[in-house]
Protein backbone atom coordinates (compact mmCIF):
# COMPACT_ATOMS: atom_id res chain seq x y z
CA UNK A 1 0.00 0.00 0.00
CA UNK A 2 1.12 3.67 -0.87
CA UNK A 3 -0.31 6.39 0.92
CA UNK A 4 0.29 9.98 -0.80
CA UNK A 5 -0.16 12.91 1.92
CA UNK A 6 -0.40 16.63 0.55
CA UNK A 7 1.79 16.02 -2.15
CA UNK A 8 2.40 19.36 -4.18
CA UNK A 9 5.10 19.63 -7.36
CA UNK A 10 6.10 22.39 -8.81
CA UNK A 11 8.76 23.44 -11.33
CA UNK A 12 9.48 27.00 -11.01
CA UNK A 13 6.73 29.40 -11.32
CA UNK A 14 4.87 26.05 -12.17
CA UNK A 15 2.57 24.42 -10.27
CA UNK A 16 1.95 20.36 -11.83
CA UNK A 17 -0.41 19.85 -8.09
CA UNK A 18 -0.82 20.61 -4.75
CA UNK A 19 -2.85 18.92 -2.22
CA UNK A 20 -2.80 15.73 -3.98
CA UNK A 21 -3.79 12.85 -0.87
CA UNK A 22 -4.62 9.41 -2.42
CA UNK A 23 -4.30 5.64 -1.03
CA UNK A 24 -3.03 3.43 -3.96
CA UNK A 25 -3.83 -0.46 -2.16
CA UNK A 26 -2.91 -3.76 -2.53
CA UNK A 27 -5.01 -5.54 -5.08
CA UNK A 28 -5.71 -2.52 -7.32
CA UNK A 29 -4.27 -1.47 -10.50
CA UNK A 30 -4.36 1.99 -10.86
CA UNK A 31 -4.01 4.06 -14.56
CA UNK A 32 -2.70 7.37 -14.12
CA UNK A 33 -4.48 9.31 -17.30
CA UNK A 34 -3.67 12.87 -18.32
CA UNK A 35 -2.57 15.63 -21.19
CA UNK A 36 0.94 15.69 -22.43
CA UNK A 37 2.99 17.64 -19.55
CA UNK A 38 0.70 17.07 -16.89
CA UNK A 39 2.68 15.55 -15.15
CA UNK A 40 2.10 11.28 -15.27
CA UNK A 41 5.45 10.14 -15.21
CA UNK A 42 6.80 13.07 -12.53
CA UNK A 43 3.84 11.40 -10.38
CA UNK A 44 5.38 8.18 -10.60
CA UNK A 45 9.08 9.60 -10.12
CA UNK A 46 7.96 11.44 -6.61
CA UNK A 47 6.22 8.18 -5.54
CA UNK A 48 9.20 6.27 -6.11
CA UNK A 49 11.80 8.81 -4.38
CA UNK A 50 13.17 9.87 -7.51
CA UNK A 51 12.28 12.97 -7.50
CA UNK A 52 11.56 15.17 -4.16
CA UNK A 53 8.25 17.03 -3.84
CA UNK A 54 8.02 20.60 -3.08
CA UNK A 55 5.74 19.50 -0.15
CA UNK A 56 3.97 16.36 1.74
CA UNK A 57 5.30 12.58 2.03
CA UNK A 58 4.83 9.45 0.47
CA UNK A 59 4.83 6.27 2.70
CA UNK A 60 4.93 2.77 2.53
CA UNK A 61 3.32 -0.20 4.92
CA UNK A 62 6.54 -1.38 7.03
CA UNK A 63 8.21 -3.71 5.07
CA UNK A 64 7.11 -3.22 1.67
CA UNK A 65 9.25 -3.40 -0.86
CA UNK A 66 8.74 -1.42 -4.48
CA UNK A 67 9.90 -1.99 -7.68
CA UNK A 68 10.00 0.67 -10.59
CA UNK A 69 10.36 0.11 -14.61
CA UNK A 70 13.51 1.92 -14.97
CA UNK A 71 14.08 4.05 -18.62
CA UNK A 72 17.56 3.79 -18.29
CA UNK A 73 18.61 1.16 -20.81
CA UNK A 74 22.41 1.14 -20.49
CA UNK A 75 22.71 1.51 -17.27
CA UNK A 76 23.46 -2.45 -16.57
CA UNK A 77 25.48 -2.98 -19.43
CA UNK A 78 28.09 -4.25 -17.36
CA UNK A 79 26.61 -6.89 -15.92
CA UNK A 80 24.65 -10.30 -17.22
CA UNK A 81 20.98 -9.82 -18.32
CA UNK A 82 20.09 -12.60 -15.75
CA UNK A 83 21.93 -10.59 -12.99
CA UNK A 84 20.51 -7.52 -14.03
CA UNK A 85 16.55 -9.21 -13.60
CA UNK A 86 17.84 -10.88 -9.89
CA UNK A 87 18.96 -7.13 -8.64
CA UNK A 88 15.21 -6.36 -9.37
CA UNK A 89 15.16 -7.96 -6.18
CA UNK A 90 17.88 -6.06 -4.20
CA UNK A 91 17.45 -7.91 -0.69
CA UNK A 92 17.22 -11.34 -2.45
CA UNK A 93 20.50 -9.70 -4.52
CA UNK A 94 22.38 -8.53 -1.59
CA UNK A 95 22.01 -11.96 0.04
CA UNK A 96 23.47 -13.64 -3.14
CA UNK A 97 26.57 -11.06 -2.96
CA UNK A 98 27.06 -11.33 0.63
CA UNK A 99 26.90 -15.10 0.76
CA UNK A 100 29.28 -15.25 -2.55
CA UNK A 101 31.62 -13.43 -0.75
CA UNK A 102 31.70 -15.72 2.59
CA UNK A 103 31.90 -18.74 0.70
CA UNK A 104 34.75 -17.04 -1.43
CA UNK A 105 36.92 -16.70 1.62
CA UNK A 106 39.79 -19.29 2.13
CA UNK A 107 38.87 -19.76 5.75
CA UNK A 108 35.83 -18.72 7.41
CA UNK A 109 35.64 -17.44 11.29
CA UNK A 110 32.95 -18.76 13.28
CA UNK A 111 31.08 -15.27 13.01
CA UNK A 112 31.31 -16.06 9.56
CA UNK A 113 29.73 -19.47 9.50
CA UNK A 114 26.60 -17.74 11.89
CA UNK A 115 26.54 -15.17 9.55
CA UNK A 116 26.34 -17.61 6.50
CA UNK A 117 23.60 -19.71 8.20
CA UNK A 118 21.56 -16.59 8.28
CA UNK A 119 22.22 -15.48 5.16
CA UNK A 120 20.99 -18.80 4.38
CA UNK A 121 17.66 -19.43 6.02
CA UNK A 122 17.06 -15.80 4.74
CA UNK A 123 17.91 -16.68 1.25
CA UNK A 124 15.58 -19.55 1.56
CA UNK A 125 12.66 -17.56 2.75
CA UNK A 126 13.34 -15.04 -0.13
CA UNK A 127 12.66 -18.12 -2.55
CA UNK A 128 16.56 -17.74 -3.69
CA UNK A 129 16.68 -21.29 -5.04
CA UNK A 130 14.03 -20.68 -7.37
CA UNK A 131 14.86 -17.40 -8.62
CA UNK A 132 17.07 -17.86 -11.38
CA UNK A 133 14.33 -20.29 -12.63
CA UNK A 134 11.65 -17.67 -12.03
CA UNK A 135 13.92 -15.10 -14.12
CA UNK A 136 14.25 -17.18 -16.38
CA UNK A 137 10.64 -18.09 -17.09
CA UNK A 138 10.05 -13.87 -17.38
CA UNK A 139 12.84 -13.48 -19.87
CA UNK A 140 11.08 -16.21 -21.55
CA UNK A 141 7.76 -15.03 -21.84
CA UNK A 142 8.88 -11.12 -22.38
CA UNK A 143 10.47 -12.74 -25.77
CA UNK A 144 13.88 -12.76 -24.56
CA UNK A 145 15.28 -16.29 -25.87
CA UNK A 146 17.10 -18.78 -23.35
CA UNK A 147 20.79 -18.33 -25.42
CA UNK A 148 20.46 -14.61 -24.03
CA UNK A 149 19.72 -14.87 -20.45
CA UNK A 150 23.80 -14.81 -19.63
CA UNK A 151 24.63 -12.38 -22.33
CA UNK A 152 26.23 -9.49 -21.21
CA UNK A 153 23.43 -6.70 -21.18
CA UNK A 154 25.63 -4.75 -23.56
CA UNK A 155 25.70 -6.87 -25.83
CA UNK A 156 22.25 -6.94 -27.07
CA UNK A 157 19.44 -5.39 -28.49
CA UNK A 158 17.98 -2.33 -27.31
CA UNK A 159 14.49 -3.75 -27.70
CA UNK A 160 15.83 -6.29 -25.92
CA UNK A 161 16.98 -4.48 -23.02
CA UNK A 162 13.69 -2.83 -22.54
CA UNK A 163 12.21 -6.45 -22.04
CA UNK A 164 14.77 -7.38 -19.92
CA UNK A 165 13.89 -4.10 -17.36
CA UNK A 166 10.05 -5.06 -17.71
CA UNK A 167 11.56 -7.88 -16.54
CA UNK A 168 13.61 -7.02 -13.97
CA UNK A 169 10.93 -4.29 -12.41
CA UNK A 170 8.24 -7.52 -12.47
CA UNK A 171 10.96 -10.13 -11.01
CA UNK A 172 10.38 -10.97 -6.81
CA UNK A 173 6.66 -9.83 -7.21
CA UNK A 174 7.34 -6.54 -5.22
CA UNK A 175 4.58 -5.23 -2.75
CA UNK A 176 4.32 -1.78 -5.20
CA UNK A 177 4.72 -1.64 -8.75
CA UNK A 178 5.57 0.95 -10.50
CA UNK A 179 5.28 0.79 -14.67
CA UNK A 180 5.98 3.93 -16.97
CA UNK A 181 5.01 3.01 -20.61
CA UNK A 182 5.94 -0.34 -20.10
CA UNK A 183 4.04 -1.77 -23.34
CA UNK A 184 7.01 0.57 -25.07
CA UNK A 185 8.75 -1.64 -27.89
CA UNK A 186 6.37 -4.91 -27.17
CA UNK A 187 4.63 -7.05 -29.69
CA UNK A 188 1.29 -7.54 -29.29
CA UNK A 189 1.53 -11.02 -28.27
CA UNK A 190 4.20 -9.71 -25.16
CA UNK A 191 1.60 -6.92 -24.27
CA UNK A 192 -1.13 -9.75 -24.00
CA UNK A 193 0.66 -11.97 -21.89
CA UNK A 194 1.74 -8.64 -19.54
CA UNK A 195 -2.28 -7.42 -19.43
CA UNK A 196 -2.85 -11.28 -18.03
CA UNK A 197 0.19 -11.58 -15.88
CA UNK A 198 -0.67 -7.97 -14.41
CA UNK A 199 -3.79 -9.07 -13.97
CA UNK A 200 -3.87 -11.74 -11.85
CA UNK A 201 -1.11 -9.99 -9.58
CA UNK A 202 -2.50 -9.04 -6.21
CA UNK A 203 0.06 -6.63 -5.34
CA UNK A 204 -0.57 -2.77 -5.68
CA UNK A 205 0.25 -1.54 -9.59
CA UNK A 206 0.22 1.78 -10.90
CA UNK A 207 0.85 2.39 -14.82
CA UNK A 208 1.39 5.61 -16.88
CA UNK A 209 0.57 4.27 -20.69
CA UNK A 210 -0.61 5.25 -24.21
CA UNK A 211 -2.26 2.13 -24.85
CA UNK A 212 -6.08 2.19 -24.62
CA UNK A 213 -6.41 -1.74 -24.49
CA UNK A 214 -3.99 -1.86 -21.95
CA UNK A 215 -5.09 0.32 -19.51
CA UNK A 216 -8.29 -1.31 -20.20
CA UNK A 217 -7.60 -4.74 -19.09
CA UNK A 218 -5.69 -3.88 -16.30
CA UNK A 219 -6.67 -1.04 -14.52
CA UNK A 220 -9.45 -1.12 -11.94
CA UNK A 221 -9.19 2.59 -10.63
CA UNK A 222 -8.32 5.37 -13.11
CA UNK A 223 -5.84 8.52 -11.57
CA UNK A 224 -6.94 11.22 -13.75
CA UNK A 225 -4.30 14.73 -14.10
CA UNK A 226 -6.50 17.85 -15.04
CA UNK A 227 -7.54 21.18 -13.30
CA UNK A 228 -3.95 20.94 -11.59
CA UNK A 229 -5.47 18.28 -9.76
CA UNK A 230 -4.80 14.07 -9.12
CA UNK A 231 -8.18 12.43 -9.03
CA UNK A 232 -8.67 8.96 -8.40
CA UNK A 233 -11.87 7.40 -10.09
CA UNK A 234 -13.47 3.95 -9.90
CA UNK A 235 -13.43 2.09 -13.57
CA UNK A 236 -10.81 1.95 -16.75
CA UNK A 237 -9.70 4.53 -19.12
CA UNK A 238 -12.77 3.76 -21.79
CA UNK A 239 -15.28 4.05 -18.57
CA UNK A 240 -13.47 7.69 -17.93
CA UNK A 241 -13.33 8.59 -21.32
CA UNK A 242 -17.06 7.88 -22.18
CA UNK A 243 -17.89 9.33 -19.44
CA UNK A 244 -16.29 12.48 -19.50
CA UNK A 245 -17.46 13.26 -22.92
CA UNK A 246 -21.11 12.43 -21.87
CA UNK A 247 -20.98 15.01 -18.90
CA UNK A 248 -19.20 17.36 -21.64
CA UNK A 249 -22.47 17.19 -23.87
CA UNK A 250 -23.91 17.91 -20.91
CA UNK A 251 -22.19 20.64 -19.83
CA UNK A 252 -22.91 22.36 -23.08
CA UNK A 253 -26.25 22.01 -23.00
CA UNK A 254 -27.86 24.76 -21.06
CA UNK A 255 -31.34 23.62 -21.64
CA UNK A 256 -30.67 20.23 -19.98
CA UNK A 257 -32.12 20.05 -15.87
CA UNK A 258 -30.39 18.65 -12.96
CA UNK A 259 -32.38 15.91 -12.78
CA UNK A 260 -32.71 14.93 -16.47
CA UNK A 261 -29.01 14.96 -16.21
CA UNK A 262 -28.86 12.31 -13.40
CA UNK A 263 -31.08 10.04 -15.05
CA UNK A 264 -28.81 10.15 -18.42
CA UNK A 265 -25.83 9.52 -16.06
CA UNK A 266 -27.28 7.20 -13.76
CA UNK A 267 -28.43 5.30 -16.85
CA UNK A 268 -24.66 5.48 -18.53
CA UNK A 269 -23.22 3.91 -15.56
CA UNK A 270 -25.65 0.93 -15.83
CA UNK A 271 -25.15 0.22 -18.93
CA UNK A 272 -21.18 0.42 -19.07
CA UNK A 273 -21.69 -2.03 -15.97
CA UNK A 274 -23.50 -4.54 -17.65
CA UNK A 275 -21.23 -4.58 -20.72
CA UNK A 276 -18.06 -4.53 -18.66
CA UNK A 277 -19.87 -8.11 -16.94
CA UNK A 278 -20.05 -9.34 -20.16
CA UNK A 279 -16.74 -8.42 -21.34
CA UNK A 280 -13.47 -10.87 -21.82
CA UNK A 281 -11.14 -8.61 -20.27
CA UNK A 282 -9.99 -9.32 -16.70
CA UNK A 283 -11.16 -6.15 -15.38
CA UNK A 284 -14.82 -7.80 -14.99
CA UNK A 285 -13.26 -10.06 -12.13
CA UNK A 286 -12.66 -7.41 -10.35
CA UNK A 287 -15.51 -5.68 -10.07
CA UNK A 288 -14.14 -2.54 -10.97
CA UNK A 289 -18.01 -0.50 -11.19
CA UNK A 290 -19.08 -1.41 -7.59
CA UNK A 291 -18.67 1.91 -5.72
CA UNK A 292 -19.46 4.43 -8.89
CA UNK A 293 -21.29 7.42 -8.22
CA UNK A 294 -22.72 9.95 -10.73
CA UNK A 295 -20.84 12.85 -8.65
CA UNK A 296 -17.44 11.44 -10.29
CA UNK A 297 -18.44 11.80 -13.61
CA UNK A 298 -17.28 15.35 -14.85
CA UNK A 299 -16.26 17.12 -18.48
CA UNK A 300 -12.47 17.13 -19.00
CA UNK A 301 -10.20 20.40 -20.10
CA UNK A 302 -8.64 17.84 -22.51
CA UNK A 303 -8.50 19.00 -26.21
CA UNK A 304 -8.48 16.52 -29.17
CA UNK A 305 -7.08 17.46 -32.57
CA UNK A 306 -9.40 17.75 -35.08
CA UNK A 307 -8.27 14.62 -37.55
CA UNK A 308 -10.86 14.43 -40.55
CA UNK A 309 -9.47 12.54 -43.73
CA UNK A 310 -11.48 13.45 -46.81
CA UNK A 311 -11.76 11.71 -50.42
CA UNK A 312 -11.48 14.05 -52.87
CA UNK A 313 -12.16 11.24 -55.87
CA UNK A 314 -13.97 8.14 -55.17
CA UNK A 315 -12.29 5.05 -55.76
CA UNK A 316 -13.08 2.28 -58.13
CA UNK A 317 -13.22 -1.15 -57.79
CA UNK A 318 -8.98 -1.70 -58.68
CA UNK A 319 -7.63 -1.28 -55.20
CA UNK A 320 -4.52 -3.18 -54.79
CA UNK A 321 -3.03 -6.16 -56.02
CA UNK A 322 0.00 -7.54 -55.03
CA UNK A 323 1.52 -11.15 -56.62
CA UNK A 324 4.42 -13.20 -54.65
CA UNK A 325 6.27 -10.67 -52.97
CA UNK A 326 9.21 -11.43 -51.24
CA UNK A 327 11.66 -8.86 -48.74
CA UNK A 328 14.92 -9.64 -46.81
CA UNK A 329 16.22 -7.75 -44.64
CA UNK A 330 20.24 -5.99 -44.71
CA UNK A 331 21.38 -9.57 -43.02
CA UNK A 332 19.73 -11.61 -45.05
CA UNK A 333 16.98 -12.37 -42.74
CA UNK A 334 13.62 -13.52 -44.93
CA UNK A 335 10.65 -10.78 -43.73
CA UNK A 336 8.52 -12.40 -45.83
CA UNK A 337 7.87 -14.19 -48.81
CA UNK A 338 5.03 -15.35 -51.31
CA UNK A 339 2.86 -12.34 -50.48
CA UNK A 340 0.37 -12.29 -52.32
CA UNK A 341 -3.01 -10.64 -51.72
CA UNK A 342 -5.84 -7.90 -53.46
CA UNK A 343 -7.13 -5.18 -51.66
CA UNK A 344 -10.66 -5.00 -51.98
CA UNK A 345 -12.94 -1.66 -52.09
CA UNK A 346 -13.23 0.06 -48.33
CA UNK A 347 -11.37 -2.82 -47.24
CA UNK A 348 -9.38 -1.51 -43.60
CA UNK A 349 -6.52 -4.26 -43.30
CA UNK A 350 -3.50 -4.32 -40.61
CA UNK A 351 -0.47 -6.30 -41.42
CA UNK A 352 1.05 -8.11 -38.72
CA UNK A 353 4.14 -10.15 -37.69
CA UNK A 354 6.11 -11.57 -35.09
CA UNK A 355 9.04 -9.01 -37.02
CA UNK A 356 8.28 -5.36 -37.31
CA UNK A 357 10.70 -4.43 -40.07
CA UNK A 358 8.32 -7.07 -42.60
CA UNK A 359 5.79 -4.18 -42.55
CA UNK A 360 7.59 -1.33 -43.09
CA UNK A 361 9.27 -3.17 -45.97
CA UNK A 362 5.95 -4.22 -47.39
CA UNK A 363 4.81 -0.16 -47.09
CA UNK A 364 7.64 1.23 -48.44
CA UNK A 365 7.80 -0.90 -51.44
CA UNK A 366 4.16 -0.98 -52.28
CA UNK A 367 5.27 3.13 -52.32
CA UNK A 368 7.68 2.96 -54.78
CA UNK A 369 10.48 3.77 -51.75
CA UNK A 370 12.34 -0.13 -51.85
CA UNK A 371 12.78 -2.62 -54.73
CA UNK A 372 11.37 -6.01 -54.13
CA UNK A 373 13.26 -8.98 -53.76
CA UNK A 374 10.67 -10.63 -55.64
CA UNK A 375 7.37 -10.56 -56.55
CA UNK A 376 5.11 -7.61 -58.47
CA UNK A 377 2.51 -5.15 -56.66
CA UNK A 378 -0.05 -2.74 -59.19
CA UNK A 379 -2.39 0.06 -57.82
CA UNK A 380 -5.74 0.78 -59.30
CA UNK A 381 -5.83 3.88 -61.65
CA UNK A 382 -8.43 5.87 -59.39
CA UNK A 383 -6.33 5.43 -56.28
CA UNK A 384 -4.67 8.25 -54.60
CA UNK A 385 -2.27 7.14 -51.36
CA UNK A 386 -1.44 9.22 -48.30
CA UNK A 387 1.74 7.64 -46.71
CA UNK A 388 2.52 7.78 -42.57
CA UNK A 389 6.04 6.12 -42.75
CA UNK A 390 7.79 4.55 -39.59
CA UNK A 391 10.64 7.03 -39.89
CA UNK A 392 9.93 10.44 -40.62
CA UNK A 393 13.38 11.76 -39.77
CA UNK A 394 14.42 12.98 -43.23
CA UNK A 395 10.99 15.45 -43.48
CA UNK A 396 12.25 17.51 -40.46
CA UNK A 397 15.93 18.08 -41.50
CA UNK A 398 14.68 21.55 -42.31
CA UNK A 399 15.17 25.35 -40.73
CA UNK A 400 11.60 25.74 -42.04
CA UNK A 401 8.86 26.80 -39.50
CA UNK A 402 5.71 25.25 -39.36
CA UNK A 403 3.65 26.82 -42.12
CA UNK A 404 6.36 26.62 -44.53
CA UNK A 405 6.87 23.43 -44.25
CA UNK A 406 3.28 22.14 -44.48
CA UNK A 407 2.84 24.50 -47.75
CA UNK A 408 5.26 22.29 -49.67
CA UNK A 409 2.87 19.19 -49.28
CA UNK A 410 -0.39 20.90 -50.75
CA UNK A 411 -1.80 23.91 -52.64
CA UNK A 412 -3.52 26.69 -50.41
CA UNK A 413 -2.64 29.82 -48.76
CA UNK A 414 -0.96 30.79 -45.58
CA UNK A 415 -4.25 30.78 -44.08
CA UNK A 416 -5.46 27.56 -44.62
CA UNK A 417 -2.08 26.23 -43.82
CA UNK A 418 -2.67 27.64 -40.37
CA UNK A 419 -6.40 26.55 -40.13
CA UNK A 420 -4.96 22.90 -40.83
CA UNK A 421 -1.89 23.48 -38.16
CA UNK A 422 -4.74 24.53 -35.63
CA UNK A 423 -6.96 21.29 -36.00
CA UNK A 424 -3.73 19.38 -34.74
CA UNK A 425 -3.34 21.65 -32.05
CA UNK A 426 -0.90 24.19 -32.78
CA UNK A 427 -1.26 27.41 -31.31
CA UNK A 428 0.03 30.79 -33.11
CA UNK A 429 2.96 30.75 -31.50
CA UNK A 430 4.01 27.06 -32.16
CA UNK A 431 3.94 27.91 -35.75
CA UNK A 432 6.94 29.73 -35.86
CA UNK A 433 8.76 26.93 -34.47
CA UNK A 434 11.78 25.53 -37.07
CA UNK A 435 10.46 21.89 -37.84
CA UNK A 436 14.02 20.48 -36.91
CA UNK A 437 13.52 21.38 -33.05
CA UNK A 438 10.08 19.44 -32.90
CA UNK A 439 9.39 16.70 -30.43
CA UNK A 440 8.38 13.39 -31.37
CA UNK A 441 4.66 14.06 -31.05
CA UNK A 442 4.86 17.40 -32.51
CA UNK A 443 6.31 15.76 -35.77
CA UNK A 444 3.60 13.23 -36.03
CA UNK A 445 0.61 15.84 -35.78
CA UNK A 446 2.46 17.41 -38.88
CA UNK A 447 2.67 14.04 -40.52
CA UNK A 448 -0.59 13.85 -40.17
CA UNK A 449 -1.51 17.32 -41.06
CA UNK A 450 0.45 16.77 -43.89
CA UNK A 451 -1.80 13.52 -45.16
CA UNK A 452 -4.87 15.22 -44.43
CA UNK A 453 -3.95 17.73 -47.43
CA UNK A 454 -4.03 15.13 -49.70
CA UNK A 455 -7.49 13.94 -49.73
CA UNK A 456 -6.47 10.69 -50.93
CA UNK A 457 -8.60 7.60 -51.23
CA UNK A 458 -5.89 5.03 -49.57
CA UNK A 459 -4.01 5.75 -46.43
CA UNK A 460 -1.04 3.50 -45.56
CA UNK A 461 -0.01 4.13 -41.81
CA UNK A 462 3.07 2.46 -40.44
CA UNK A 463 2.68 2.52 -36.57
CA UNK A 464 0.58 5.69 -36.43
CA UNK A 465 -0.16 5.97 -32.88
CA UNK A 466 3.78 6.29 -32.38
CA UNK A 467 5.03 9.55 -30.07
CA UNK A 468 0.96 10.18 -29.84
CA UNK A 469 -1.02 11.15 -26.55
CA UNK A 470 -3.88 9.44 -25.60
CA UNK A 471 -6.22 12.19 -27.01
CA UNK A 472 -4.49 12.43 -30.38
CA UNK A 473 -4.85 8.43 -30.48
CA UNK A 474 -8.21 8.32 -29.93
CA UNK A 475 -9.33 11.74 -31.93
CA UNK A 476 -7.16 9.78 -34.84
CA UNK A 477 -8.92 6.10 -33.96
CA UNK A 478 -12.69 7.56 -34.15
CA UNK A 479 -11.64 9.51 -37.76
CA UNK A 480 -10.38 6.16 -38.76
CA UNK A 481 -13.73 3.92 -38.12
CA UNK A 482 -15.84 6.60 -40.53
CA UNK A 483 -13.30 7.31 -43.52
CA UNK A 484 -14.58 5.31 -46.13
CA UNK A 485 -11.68 4.77 -47.89
CA UNK A 486 -9.17 2.06 -48.18
CA UNK A 487 -6.61 1.83 -44.82
CA UNK A 488 -3.98 -0.06 -44.81
CA UNK A 489 -1.98 -0.05 -41.64
CA UNK A 490 0.59 -1.61 -38.72
CA UNK A 491 -0.02 -0.71 -35.56
CA UNK A 492 1.13 -2.28 -31.61
CA UNK A 493 -2.13 -0.51 -30.19
CA UNK A 494 -4.86 -3.31 -29.65
CA UNK A 495 -7.69 -1.22 -29.54
CA UNK A 496 -6.98 0.72 -32.79
CA UNK A 497 -6.83 -2.70 -34.63
CA UNK A 498 -9.65 -3.67 -33.31
CA UNK A 499 -11.99 -0.85 -34.10
CA UNK A 500 -10.36 0.24 -37.75
CA UNK A 501 -9.58 -3.25 -39.66
CA UNK A 502 -11.85 -5.32 -41.01
CA UNK A 503 -9.50 -7.70 -42.30
CA UNK A 504 -6.24 -9.12 -41.33
CA UNK A 505 -2.88 -10.20 -43.15
CA UNK A 506 -0.24 -11.69 -41.30
CA UNK A 507 3.50 -11.60 -42.80
CA UNK A 508 5.85 -14.54 -42.15
CA UNK A 509 8.64 -16.01 -43.65
CA UNK A 510 7.34 -18.67 -45.30
CA UNK A 511 3.58 -17.10 -46.21
CA UNK A 512 0.85 -15.28 -44.78
CA UNK A 513 -2.08 -15.91 -43.08
CA UNK A 514 -4.99 -13.67 -43.99
CA UNK A 515 -8.69 -13.52 -42.76
CA UNK A 516 -11.48 -11.33 -43.12
CA UNK A 517 -12.36 -10.93 -39.20
CA UNK A 518 -11.75 -8.60 -36.13
CA UNK A 519 -8.37 -8.69 -34.39
CA UNK A 520 -10.10 -9.84 -30.88
CA UNK A 521 -11.33 -12.99 -32.96
CA UNK A 522 -7.97 -13.57 -34.63
CA UNK A 523 -5.81 -13.96 -31.48
CA UNK A 524 -8.33 -16.47 -29.89
CA UNK A 525 -8.94 -18.45 -32.92
CA UNK A 526 -6.87 -22.06 -32.07
CA UNK A 527 -6.82 -22.84 -35.44
CA UNK A 528 -5.08 -19.93 -36.66
CA UNK A 529 -2.72 -20.10 -33.12
CA UNK A 530 -1.32 -23.87 -35.14
CA UNK A 531 -1.11 -21.61 -38.55
CA UNK A 532 1.35 -19.31 -37.35
CA UNK A 533 3.55 -21.67 -35.17
CA UNK A 534 3.76 -23.90 -38.69
CA UNK A 535 5.02 -21.03 -40.56
CA UNK A 536 6.98 -19.31 -37.50
CA UNK A 537 8.99 -22.65 -37.26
Amino acid sequence: MITVTNLAIQFGKKTLYKDVNLKFTSGNIYGIIGANGAGKSTLLRAISGELEPNKGTVEMLPGERMSVLEQDHFKYDEFSVMDTVLMGHQPLWQNMKEREALYAKEEMTEEDGNRAADLEMAFAEMNGWEAESEAAQLLQNLGIKEDKHYAQMSDISNNEKVRVMLAKALFGHPDNLLLDEPTNDLDLDTVQWLEEYLSNLEQCVLVVSHDRHFLDAVSTQTVDIDFGKVTLFSGNYSFWYESSQLALRQAQNQKMKAEEKRKQLEEFIRRFSANVAKSKQTTSRKKMLEKLNVEEITPSTRKYPGIIFSMEREPGTQILEVEGLKALDADGTVLFDNVSFTIEKGQKTVFLSHNPKAMTALFEIINGNREADAGTFKWGVTITTAYLPLDNTEFFQSEMNLVDWLSQFGTGNEVMMKSFLGRMLFKDEDIQKKVCVLSGGEKMRCMIARMQLKNANCLILDTPTNHLDLESIQAFNNNLISFKGNILFASHDHEFINTVADRIIELTPKGTIDKLMTYDDYIYDEAIKERKAELYS
